[in-house]
């Protein structure tokens, strides 16, 4: 069989900045060794990309509850460190930080004073099975992924809305697996990473922000599946993909564009666009401990909240 389309042009992302020995560590905590996690090889796991306003990168580091900041010149600096599991990661435009946590729930930060306050942990007096990432809408609201251990055997994952007004809804059930997350440029569009369907899926908005009519955009193949995702200026998507050791480039029809191969390891996870007009993809290889970058053909759209 023919393949469905021809493969796209390969390069190789440059290291663009490398957590320092000092800042690696040897150890978890009890709680998160209980639960059957192992102690990373590489003394952290890097994940959840964003830009602030000045053009720093901020990363959180999930088993060992930091957020490091990330100059433009690639120095790292610890911004915060808790008891927690922080995973995906977006900063408003006030500064204020807020963290899909595995652990705690969905989490607001303030970086300068290391105050963390829980927005919400549960829904329907239960909690949350473990959230994964987030992404702002134009209007102020907040999406964000419940993956826990859910899978194709347990398709129990779901997909939250937080309004700008503080209403909480449920408005994607029975993914397996959903990941990260991105708005189409007219809002009207959710794209999901649905990893253990190796998939991005497409969820269209109704007018008051809920889902219908879910279905698969671009079936994936090969890996673990699908992690972080990030939308250009033209609707194309930028797709983190662990195990295949690359980010991919497709268009709004979903055709593949661009491969973006690791340097590092084959455990690239998240992405974000930034630099000079967002012409620069991001590219955390998490089990490297570093962050990639590689420049393309289209900007990137910032990723912060209208309120």
């Amino acid at each position: 069989m023919s393949p469905l389309f021809a493969p796209p042009p390969r390069i190789t992302a440059e290291v663009f900045a490398e957590l320092p020995s000092a800042l690696r560590k040897s150890g978890i905590s009890a709680q998160r060794l209980a639960t059957g996690r192992s102690v990373p090889r590489h003394g952290c796991f890097l994940e959840g990309p964003s830009f602030d306003l000045a053009g720093n990168l901020y990363v959180t580091d999930i088993p060992f509850g930091r957020v490091f900041r990330i100059d433009p010149a690639g120095t790292f600096t610890t911004v915060l460190e808790y008891e927690g599991e922080p995973n995906g990661l977006k900063i408003h435009r006030d500064g204020r930080l807020f963290i899909a946590d595995y652990r705690n729930g969905l989490l607001e930060a303030d970086a300068a004073s290391g105050a963390i306050r829980t927005i919400v942990s549960g829904y329907n007096s239960e909690r949350f099975r473990g959230l994964n990432d987030l992404v702002f809408a134009d209007n102020g609201d907040l999406y964000f992924t419940d993956q826990g251990q859910s899978g194709l055997n347990d398709p129990s994952g779901r997909v939250f809305r937080l309004t700008a007004a503080g209403r909480l809804d449920l408005v994607a059930t029975h993914v397996p697996s959903p990941n990260g997350l991105v708005l189409a440029n007219d809002q009207r569009t959710l794209y999901l990473a649905v990893t253990r369907a190796n998939a991005i899926w497409r969820l269209p908005l109704t007018p008051d922000g809920t889902v219908t009519r879910m279905g698969v955009f671009i079936q994936m193949s090969g890996g673990r599946g699908p992690d972080g995702v990030a939308i250009d200026d033209d609707d194309g998507l930028a797709i983190a993909h662990p195990d295949m050791g690359c980010a991919w480039l497709f268009d709004r029809r979903g055709e593949p564009r661009l491969r973006i191969d690791s340097p590092a390891s084959d455990i690239v996870t998240n992405i974000a666009f930034g630099g000079a007009q967002r012409r620069m993809l991001y590219i955390v290889d998490s089990e490297g401990g570093c962050v990639l970058r590689a420049p393309v053909p289209v900007a990137g759209r910032a990723m912060y909240s209208h309120r």
